[in-house]
């Protein structure tokens, strides 16, 4: 699933962003609205991990979304 679907599907996935990240509050997660940048900076700020890490952990959180697609 490309980044422009996710943004556009922010509400549904909210749970599955709450549940890969759960230090994310609702408050947050209602604010990085889909914009991958910000939900990097949250998981990197949250959960104390570097940059490189938390954009890991984005780029397979998202390959898991796309073979949900299928």
């Amino acid at each position: 699933m490309n980044w422009d679907r996710i943004e556009g599907n922010w509400k549904q996935l909210k749970g599955d962003i709450k549940q890969q990240w759960g230090k994310l509050t609702d408050d947050q997660i209602e604010v990085i609205a889909g914009k991958r940048d910000k939900l990097a900076g949250k998981i990197q700020e949250s959960y104390g991990i570097s940059k490189d890490e938390a954009e890991k952990q984005l780029a397979a959180w998202q390959e898991r979304q796309k073979e949900m697609e299928h």
